[in-house]
């Protein structure tokens, strides 16, 4: 199986470089496609100097935002994409993770790794930026060998690190550009309309790739508020009460427990 990994960049130049560090290291003979948005920052242009021949790089003439971006990325293949943030840093065998999950599960629209920093897949404490362990591969190496996944679902993916299926794409489409414009909450809208539509968003719980976070966001002053609720909001009435379920009966509570006793790194 061929995932094509898609990663926007704007700017933030020394994570993005170590973002691209850790897929060359993991990452070298697979698809990935880098597209740069018009950044300003003069020293990103040497980020793509002697890059794998599979890689692709497309520069975008202008800064058109993050979801068109992504979109940009998504749309260069009509099969599984996943739309990797350029302040992440993958781990060990994380693809095949992600491949071992669109073999197994049944209708999946979208899937999510943990992370130290993601919302209600963050690990180990839930909707906390936790640290980033010292040796992620070992962590990812554990998290493989001593965890059996269990691929539970979501209310709604984590946008840092989050496959799109084929199927997904076929059914549901792209990020909404024309509601949420520059970036946030796109990734929840498009899960609730991978839910709409049958398919799954899940848990990849045998998969971690760190996060440092909203990285590109800061460079123009953008963070979530109330104006990202409520665009959600308008096209789901039903969003806030969703999630506010899932948090309070927390149904990775146990998961998370299973693995953080199995785990030495955290």
């Amino acid at each position: 199986m061929n995932i094509q990994i898609v990663m926007p960049i704007f700017n933030a130049f020394e994570v993005t470089k170590n973002a691209i560090k850790a897929l060359m290291r993991h990452n070298q003979y697979d698809d990935v496609i880098l597209i740069n948005d018009a950044s300003t920052d003069a020293r990103i242009e040497s980020l793509f100097e002697n890059l794998p021949i599979s890689w692709k790089v497309i520069h975008n003439k202008e800064n058109i935002g993050f979801v068109k971006t992504a979109n940009i990325g998504l749309k260069q293949r009509e099969s599984h994409s996943i739309l990797l943030n350029s302040d992440t840093v993958v781990t060990r065998n994380w693809l095949q993770r992600f491949e071992q999950v669109v073999n197994t599960v049944d209708s999946l629209g979208t899937a999510t790794p943990w992370s130290n920093n993601a919302e209600i897949c963050s690990l180990p404490i839930t909707l906390t930026t936790n640290h980033i362990p010292i040796d992620l591969n070992q962590l990812a190496s554990e998290l493989y060998q001593l965890h059996l996944p269990h691929y539970p679902e979501l209310p709604t993916a984590v946008g840092f690190c989050m496959l799109i299926t084929e199927q997904a794409k076929k059914k549901v489409g792209y990020f909404d550009e024309a509601t949420f414009g520059m970036g946030y909450g796109e990734e929840n809208d498009y899960s609730l309309r991978i839910s709409s539509k049958g398919l799954k968003n899940v848990l990849v719980d045998n998969c971690y790739v760190a996060h440092i976070g909203n990285q590109s966001f800061k460079e123009k002053a953008l963070k979530p508020d109330q104006n990202t609720m409520d665009r959600l909001l308008v096209k789901h009435p039903q969003y806030k009460e969703l999630i506010q379920k899932f948090i309070e009966k927390d149904p990775l509570a146990e998961l998370r427990q299973s693995i953080i006793a199995k785990i030495t790194v955290f």
